[in-house]
């Protein structure tokens, strides 16, 4: 994982209504992202949101 990344460690992912899931956004913190989820969801879209953590690995 590069530096980048590692400073965003939170994605918002989205699952339309055929299942297929996207990577909205990636964020800094976790209330970040979910503040984006809840806006997402207020506007009345007919997809799901949610917030998960990219697993951080270690390479030697």
């Amino acid at each position: 994982m590069t530096d980048s990344s590692s400073a965003l460690p939170w994605l918002v992912i989205r699952q339309d209504d055929n299942g297929n899931c996207y990577r909205v956004g990636r964020y800094a913190t976790e209330d970040e992202a979910q503040r984006i989820v809840d806006t997402l969801d207020v506007q009345g879209h007919k997809q799901m949101y949610w917030v998960e953590r990219i697993e951080q690995t270690t390479t030697y």
